[in-house]
């Protein structure tokens, strides 16, 4: 765990039942950062995320929250303790109102208090504050999303999880989702941990990079450092990892 982490994964295997999914993966999430997590499908990604969240019991390793062991926690438990996570699809209850749903992101709060925040949210997302009425299945894909960021800063979370944000939007609105959204929030003071597919967009607002390739880390290192690889691509494709490199790509293995 790097000394400024606030989200740590520590050689996290997990995966479905007893099968592993994932092997040995380590990423930090820092304060005021975009920490970005990608891979080809089926990677790992989302079984990482999920469980960082607690859905997945870990098999080995740990996961730190502000330097706090919170691998035996449950997610419920996780999330009172500053840890948000917005999901890839199933992000809103469909049939509430945005101020409903708002209202579920707060449930553990005292009224007045979440009056407050609901107020802070809408001075924030002044979009949300003119559709507070309208239920969130009659919304367009970009204002679904923003609605499932908002519910989950109604907690103001330290660290913030986000799959796929930009799933199914058009490129425009995807931009800026993370180029606006995204960006304010590590701005805010957040750690921000985000799987995207959408890598080019995702690396303007990255500080930190890592990739997954078959369950198993491929790359750590800086957004910068990731550009700078000869062939990016590459690094997707490549076989067997050396634990003694973590700021550049694992080189594929030679035939002999």
């Amino acid at each position: 765990m790097s000394p400024q982490a606030m989200l740590s994964a520590q050689n996290v295997t997990a995966g479905y039942g007893a099968v592993p999914v994932i092997s040995e993966v380590s990423v930090d999430a820092v304060p005021g950062e975009v920490t970005l997590v990608i891979g080809p499908n089926g990677a790992g990604k989302s079984t990482l995320i999920k469980a960082l969240n607690g859905e997945f019991e870990l098999m080995s390793g740990s996961v730190l929250l502000n330097g706090e062991d919170i691998s035996a926690c449950s997610e419920d438990q996780r999330a009172a303790r500053g840890l948000g996570y917005v999901p890839q699809s199933r992000d809103v209850f469909g049939t509430l109102t945005v101020t409903e749903n708002l209202q579920m992101g707060g449930y553990r709060l005292p009224r007045d208090l979440l009056a407050e925040r609901l107020g802070e949210i809408f001075e924030r997302f002044p979009s949300l504050a003119k559709l507070r009425k309208r239920q969130a299945l009659t919304l367009s894909g970009g204002e679904r999303k923003l609605l499932a960021i908002a519910r989950a800063l109604v907690a103001r979370p330290t660290v913030l999880m986000l799959d796929e944000p930009t799933a199914n939007l058009a490129p425009a609105i995807a931009g800026r989702v993370l180029g606006e959204v995204v960006v304010g929030l590590a701005q805010s003071g957040a750690a921000l941990l985000l799987v995207e597919q959408r890598i080019a967009l995702a690396l303007d607002v990255a500080s930190r990079v890592y990739v997954l390739v078959d369950g198993a880390p491929r790359f750590s290192g800086t957004a910068a450092e990731f550009r700078a690889l000869p062939d990016m691509g590459a690094v997707f494709f490549a076989r067997g990892t050396d634990p003694s490199l973590t700021s550049t790509a694992v080189p594929p293995r030679r035939s002999m």
